[in-house]
């Protein structure tokens, strides 16, 4: 009996949690993720309704009756108040239909609070384990959730995703309709001769995103874009008065991120990266100006924009 007792709580969550971070999921979503075995928890200084950097809560599933393997996910609440959406982006993300908003890559999953909460807030859940992707989606929305329901916000939960989108794959770009986008053709530097794949989303809300190059953690030539079409995923507007007028209808309101007005709706677009490393200048594209205009217009085409410029 002695042994089957040591057994059970080795291998098992019996008397353990129902449920951990403050409800952000629950002891059986735990388990999907990251398997069977106790469920233990690290919550340090997290709260659901604060916005501080680093707000999180990491949940432990250990196993095994001599060799314990752990297992963890960290639920984070992060508000973007000052980065442009762009920061979101990424040109792996498997992207969320139906009435959440968010994305899944590798690395984590978030989705945006729900309507009626303040904007640029979203739930973020990170693993070690990189698939799981439909888990981590419905993890994300779920933590979402709650989280508005410790904030007394949103007036409807959040529905898990009706599906991701494809991850887009890794090909040669065709530079006469770059990233897609039919007439999207900025002049590149002749020098630039090593090999530069594209990787593009297969789908456009919340947020479009194409890379040209390698890992952008790792190359700063890398180029990418970004187009967000979804204004709850970031707490920046328009500054009233503010006006390029080399850029029509577009105006920067955070590094690399402009924005305008595309049906009635506040829509973002991002240019970053494409710097020669130690030279601190455009490498890929020299021309940054003629850059994001054409970026403008053709991207602005693509979704159905007003003209920009």
């Amino acid at each position: 009996m002695a042994a089957a007792g040591f057994a059970a709580y080795r291998l098992t969550n019996v008397g353990g949690p129902g449920s951990v971070c403050g409800g952000a999921a629950t002891a059986d979503q735990v388990h999907e993720l990251l398997g069977s075995g106790r469920i233990g928890e690290d919550r340090g200084g997290y709260s659901a309704t604060a916005d501080s950097a680093g707000n999180s809560c990491t949940a432990t599933v250990s196993s095994g009756l001599f060799e314990t393997s752990r297992n963890t996910v960290r639920f984070t609440v992060v508000r973007n108040s000052e980065d442009g959406p762009g920061k979101l982006a990424a040109s792996d993300a498997r992207l969320f239909s139906g009435g959440s908003i968010g994305s899944v890559t590798p690395g984590a999953a978030w989705a945006v609070l729900p309507e009626g909460c303040e904007k640029g807030v979203r739930a973020e859940v990170r693993t070690g384990r990189p698939d799981h992707d439909e888990t981590r989606a419905r993890m994300a929305v779920a933590f979402a959730n709650r989280v508005a329901e410790a904030r007394g916000c949103g007036g409807q939960a959040l529905a898990a995703p009706k599906e991701l989108s494809a991850k887009g794959a890794e090909r040669d770009p065709d530079w006469a309709n770059l990233c897609g986008l039919p007439g999207f053709a900025p002049a590149r530097n002749p020098a630039a001769r090593w090999r530069m794949p594209q990787q593009v989303t297969t789908a456009t809300v919340p947020i479009w995103s194409c890379r040209i190059g390698g890992d952008p953690q790792y190359d700063s030539r890398v180029q990418e874009f970004a187009i967000t079409t979804e204004p709850r995923t970031t707490a920046l507007t328009r500054k009233e008065g503010a006006s390029e007028s080399d850029l029509g209808r577009a105006q920067w309101v955070a590094d690399g991120t402009l924005v305008t007005t595309c049906q009635g709706k506040d829509v973002f677009f991002t240019v970053t990266g494409g710097i020669a490393p130690g030279l601190e200048r455009p490498f890929l594209f020299p021309d940054q100006k003629g850059l994001v205009r054409q970026f403008l217009t053709a991207g602005g085409r693509a979704i159905g924009c007003e003209p920009i410029l």
